[in-house]
């Protein structure tokens, strides 16, 4: 239980890695509060965090608004007096190739997964630093390092926010506040489960360890990296690929 007595903001966090994410640092002691945009599976995720005896909280806020931003972590501020863990999970995606794609599916892609990221960084900050202390874990992606055909705008965010995380890492070091990145490779979600046989033949052949990743695999990792264990580890980017981007 090495987070006994720390509270935890994770977004999108009422499905998949998020859910992960949520349950996993519940598991080692941490509150939660659940951010989504869809209150009823957020209530799910937040039921299961409950029944591991830990509290949470869902809030149904949309990481693109800063308005809403804000008033999520005043409302976490209130409810838990602290904030000790953020993870920035939160993303979308509007695949195309780059000659197709519409500029409302590019800014969508970069309001929520780069925009969010900043929002909610920018956010929890004046909490930590008064504190003390903090962990912040931003969640990038294999693309955002190699690329991927029909993800020009989702690469792009998540390239980003890989620079973000070292910009910000550098910023607060000196106030003891840690900002890293994990980039997962292609985990089973509800986006991986619609590939064609065809599709998804051709996408393990190309994974060393010949399976895609669980939702769980990221959530170990993110639970590292907020651990007291990774306490001298910031500015990293930690990849969760199964071997398909070896660095």
């Amino acid at each position: 239980m090495g987070l006994q007595g720390k509270v935890a903001i994770v977004t999108g966090a009422a499905q998949g890695i998020g859910r992960a994410i949520a349950e996993s640092l519940a598991s080692d002691g941490a509150d939660i509060a659940v951010v989504d945009l869809d209150p009823g599976r957020a209530q799910e995720t937040v039921a299961a965090v409950t029944a591991k005896g830990r509290r949470a909280l869902a809030i149904k806020a949309n990481v693109a608004d800063w308005t809403d931003v804000k008033a999520m972590v005043d409302q976490v501020t209130g409810e838990f007096g602290r904030i000790d863990i953020l993870v920035n999970n939160a993303g979308i995606t509007r695949d195309g190739l780059l000659l197709r794609m519409k500029e409302e599916d590019w800014n969508l892609v970069l309001d929520v997964n780069l925009k969010g990221t900043f929002h909610c960084t920018k956010a929890v900050l004046p909490v930590m630093l008064k504190q003390r202390g903090g962990a912040v874990v931003n969640i990038a992606s294999v693309v955002g390092v190699m690329g991927n055909a029909g993800q020009a705008n989702y690469s792009a965010s998540k390239a980003a926010v890989i620079g973000l995380t070292k910009t910000v890492a550098r910023e607060y070091a000196s106030r003891s506040v840690t900002v890293n990145a994990v980039a997962p490779g292609f985990i089973e979600t509800a986006m991986t489960q619609a590939l064609g046989e065809e599709a998804r033949e051709t996408l393990l052949k190309q994974i060393p360890l010949g399976r895609l990743g669980k939702p769980d695999d990221v959530a170990q990792a993110v639970r590292f990296l907020v651990s007291p264990e990774a306490a001298y580890i910031t500015g990293h980017v930690l990849h969760v690929n199964g071997g398909m981007l070896m660095g």
